[in-house]
């Protein structure tokens, strides 16, 4: 209430616009209902002649309201950005593969705006995103749905393998909420990173989404300035690579080179490991699916069971690790080879499955090689039990033989459960490192 003898106001009080809850474009409903009006600015007593403002209108109409609360000067952004994944993706692609640099806004000073230039609609929004912040308090439960996940920045001065295999690793304690989308993580690899200000450009970007930022750089120096960049932009981040080189390091008392694999400094040997990975692939694929049986006392390891099982795939893969591997498959109505009994019976192991995923698997090839329309009983579930009922019988005549179901299970699973139990038989562990019993 204005008091007695206080001066009249020269024009009617005007309230800033508030800046309210962001709305879907275009027509129809907003999906979200507008904050309450901002608190008023105090009145200022009248210090001379005021030119008269113009009366206010009764009402705008929604679509107005919502233009001029778009219009409206906001302030300055002091946290980062929280971008979704198609944001993500245009700015990742016009800041790190264009060459342009994306600075963070400051709260110190307003950020001057150059004319705006002609994009597509969907690019004008984004573009408009980028200048606003959108925190948590600012999204209403039908945006919150629309967030596709956290990122996970992983950076590499390689080929980021190490990096990506360790992420792959950890996610997979976290498998039940990533089935349900309650904790959805967007991964992003950025190798061969040598360079600082790419470097910075990344860590940047990752401010803007929020991102989680995993790195393995071999240099030194390369790690600190990624250290010291996530602390300024206040970045989580975590060393994936260096607590392992220093633990190795002060194991056997040798400073670490500090050289990326991908430098061309760096004198790559080929070493005796390299040329028994070779002689490794050669001779597993000449001995694949049954073949030249008479050589299977030179293999290191022998995989056993009915089609489909995956002997041809895991052997591949163990070959590539250094190990010679032949496979011998389960046919009903063809003998077993004699050398299979001759050889040393701790090199056999066995593979088995559920009866419903291999019929499955079959009816997926018999289509692949275009015999699913013949006569044939490789994909009926008779032929598949009766299969199945043959190879354990086999295997209980020969107990001696690991037998491994498979059903469910990654090749890089498999092949962990078939080099640990070799190298248990070969050195003759007394206390196995890992159960018999699968």
């Amino acid at each position: 209430m204005i008091g007695v003898g206080a001066k009249p106001l020269a024009a009617p009080l005007r309230f800033p616009p508030s800046r309210g809850r962001r709305v879907a474009p275009g027509p129809g409903p907003a999906l979200c209902a507008a904050d309450p009006v901002a608190q008023s600015p105090p009145v200022q007593e009248d210090a001379g002649p005021v030119a008269q403002s113009p009366p206010v209108q009764e009402e705008a109409a929604p679509a107005q309201r919502t233009e001029a609360a778009a219009a409206a000067p906001r302030p300055s952004p002091s946290r980062p950005v929280r971008a979704s994944s198609a944001l993500s993706g245009w700015s990742r692609t016009r800041a790190l593969r264009s060459g342009r640099r994306l600075g963070r806004a400051t709260p110190l000073a307003p950020v001057a705006k150059t004319p705006p230039s002609p994009l597509p609609p969907v690019a004008e929004g984004l573009a408009a995103a980028l200048e606003e912040d959108f925190g948590d308090d600012d999204l209403c439960p039908a945006e919150s749905g629309a967030l596709e996940g956290k990122s996970i920045y992983m950076v590499s001065d390689g080929t980021g393998e190490t990096a990506e295999n360790s992420v792959r690793a950890a996610l997979g304690q976290f498998e039940n909420c990533l089935v349900d989308r309650q904790c959805a993580v967007n991964t992003h690899l950025f190798s061969g990173v040598v360079d600082n200000d790419r470097l910075i450009d990344i860590i940047k970007q990752a401010a803007k989404e929020g991102a989680l930022v995993l790195y393995t750089l071999a240099d030194p120096s390369m790690a600190e300035a990624i250290k010291k960049a996530c602390d300024f932009w206040e970045v989580p981040c975590t060393d994936v690579l260096r607590p392992t080189v220093d633990a190795i390091a002060s194991h056997i008392g040798v400073a670490p080179s500090g050289i990326p694999r991908s430098s061309p400094n760096r004198k790559t040997q080929l070493t005796e490991d390299y040329f028994r990975r070779i002689e490794a692939i050669d001779f597993t694929i000449k001995h694949d699916d049954g073949a030249q049986t008479q050589n299977l006392d030179r293999a290191d390891i022998v995989l056993v069971g009915v089609s489909r099982t995956g002997k041809t795939p895991l052997s591949i893969y163990l070959a590539q690790k250094g190990y010679k591997v032949a496979n011998v498959p389960f046919v009903s109505s063809v003998p077993l080879p004699k050398s299979l009994f001759e050889i040393n019976q701790d090199k056999i192991f066995g593979l088995t499955i559920n009866p419903v995923i291999l019929q499955a698997i079959r009816k997926t090839r018999a289509k692949t090689l275009g015999f699913d329309g013949y006569n044939s009983n490789y994909a009926e579930m008779d032929h598949v039990r009766h299969e199945l009922a043959h190879a354990k019988q086999i295997y209980a005549q020969n107990p001696s033989w690991p037998v491994i179901e498979v059903t469910g299970k990654a090749v890089e699973e498999t092949a962990a459960i078939v080099v640990r139990i070799y190298h248990d038989r070969k050195q003759k562990c007394s206390m196995p490192r890992i159960s018999k019993r699968f």
